[in-house]
């Protein structure tokens, strides 16, 4: 199984996005070392005092500069706020810079209304799948120079490196999206920590809506990665301690209080204490929305979750409170998995 990680930069207590970014260039630093395939960075708005992942593209680029080896992505750019042929130039601009290793993460999300509105969202689209599958296609038409003579952008350029071109993927936490990727013939990786209940469904759709694409950069066949919060400790109850900050911002959320983060104390104190242990086998229907246990628990759970959907690519999302733990984290599960060390 490959393991890969989307890092949102968390913002520390007391601290600022500098530190937010600094610690999320260490982290790919440290997952490169580790064997990790691919390093995505996400995108949020409206909530940078807590998380600082608002721009990937710009993220990306520093990123780019600080790592060799492994592939670098968006988890994902949201679409549905800019213009198709910007994104090309960005992931086109990305590509000169790490050339043969940038992954187009093409997503769509709605934030608040305030923060649609400063970024000049149309929050009511009539037919939001196809607009969405259109947009992908011509963000893959610019990277790739696939319009043809007669049409207005056909002399349009963006940056390249002349190595791969970025390798597209649809992202998404819903059925449609996965129908999308499948239609389109694309890449694509399910949010199971955002809707866990659909990520067989989802999967399953990608599946029986895929067909090979004329698209540039598609896929022969299905590619398919879950992503799924998950933590690793020394011990399933020292692991569980550090998933109580995962349970404790969800329920933060369903209250309407987002973009918040609490301490492993904070968070025990507000579930009345600590999550057991996440069983080391989990019912046929059972998905956690968040998971956790010592490397072995862990690495287990996660092959049973990837086997279910038919994967072998696992992208690790987490939200643990300190920046130590959270490369502890990384490192248990790389070496618990057996991936190959750089």
């Amino acid at each position: 199984m490959d393991l890969s990680i989307v890092d949102l930069s968390p913002v520390p207590d007391d601290g600022t996005a500098t530190d937010a970014y600094a610690n999320t260039v260490e982290t790919a630093r440290r997952a490169e070392r580790l064997g990790y395939s691919r390093f995505w960075v996400a995108e949020h708005h409206g909530m940078a005092d807590t998380i600082a992942g608002t721009t990937p593209e710009v993220l990306l680029g520093h990123l780019a500069a600080e790592t060799d080896s492994i592939r670098l992505g968006s988890g994902a750019v949201l679409l549905n706020h800019y213009s198709p042929f910007k994104v090309a130039e960005e992931f086109g601009a990305l590509d000169a810079l790490a050339p043969g290793r940038i992954d187009a993460g093409l997503g769509r999300a709605n934030g608040s209304p305030a923060a649609d509105h400063a970024l000049g969202t149309d929050r009511h689209v009539q037919n939001p799948d196809e607009d969405h599958a259109e947009k992908i296609e011509a963000v893959v038409a610019h990277l790739y120079d696939e319009y043809p003579d007669e049409h207005a952008y056909s002399d349009l350029t963006i940056p390249r490196s002349g190595e791969d071109r970025p390798v597209p993927w649809v992202l998404g936490s819903s059925p449609s999206s996965a129908a999308i990727a499948g239609e389109l013939g694309l890449r694509y990786c399910f949010a199971a920590f955002i809707r866990p209940q659909l990520a067989t469904r989802a999967l399953e759709a990608y599946r029986e809506h895929f067909q090979p694409s004329r698209l540039a950069g598609s896929s022969d066949e299905p590619r398919g990665v879950v992503a799924v919060n998950a933590v690793c400790a020394g011990t399933d109850q020292e692991a569980a301690r550090q998933r109580s900050v995962a349970e404790a911002t969800y329920a933060r959320m369903r209250r309407g209080v987002v973009g918040t983060r609490p301490s492993v104390d904070e968070a025990i104190d507000e579930l009345g204490g600590a999550p057991e242990p996440t069983p080391a086998t989990l019912d046929a229907d059972e998905w956690p929305r968040s998971i956790s246990g010592s490397p072995e628990t862990l690495a287990d759970l996660l092959a049973q979750l990837a086997g279910r959907v038919g994967v072998d690519e696992v992208m690790i999302q987490h939200t643990v409170a300190d920046h130590d733990d959270a490369l502890r984290s990384h490192e248990l599960l790389a070496d618990a998995v057996g991936l190959d060390p750089r």
